[in-house]
């Protein structure tokens, strides 16, 4: 028997196309790169089956590419994550989420002393070990895991 199989998103004519989130993370995604906040076609799909994941959840942005900066913050919310850039409706490209050498402006420290929580400034992390996530603070040299800190989602700062 020969039976289609329907999509379960709609198909997105240019674009990017954020896939395999972590369901539980979905709407950590959606504030981190300030979605709520847009005025272009954004479809939002969670607990999708996911053959790897079980579910995942997906997110299609209509006529928009993210930069570097947004990519690496989607590594912070899990590894797992995939984009596909859209054009004409085929996949032109296909990019993992990955970590940089550098975060700025995109975790906070955990150290309440820390210069990075009491002056008007932006945060600055190492990544010390990318396989392991480890962070390390630039001003007070304080490591962390990303993992930890990526549950912690008061910890993750909006994009400005």
């Amino acid at each position: 028997m020969n039976q289609k199989k329907e999509l379960q998103v709609a198909a997105l004519e240019n674009g990017t196309v954020i896939d395999h989130i972590p369901s539980d993370r979905l709407f950590d995604v959606v504030n981190l790169l300030a979605l709520q906040d847009v005025e272009y076609p954004i479809t939002i799909g969670n607990n999708l089956e996911s053959k790897k994941h079980g579910h995942k959840g997906i997110i299609k942005i209509a006529d928009r590419f993210l930069s570097e900066e947004e990519i690496s913050r989607l590594a912070i919310i899990s590894s797992s994550i995939k984009l596909n850039i859209i054009k004409n409706y085929e996949v032109v490209e296909k990019r993992t989420a990955t970590l940089p050498d550098v975060l700025i402006g995109i975790v906070t420290c955990p150290n309440p002393k820390c210069i990075s929580n009491n002056e008007p400034m932006p945060t600055y992390f190492h990544v010390v070990d990318a396989e392991n996530g480890i962070l390390k603070c630039h001003y007070c040299e304080k490591e962390q895991s990303i993992q930890k800190q990526s549950k912690t989602k008061k910890n993750i700062l909006p994009l400005p």
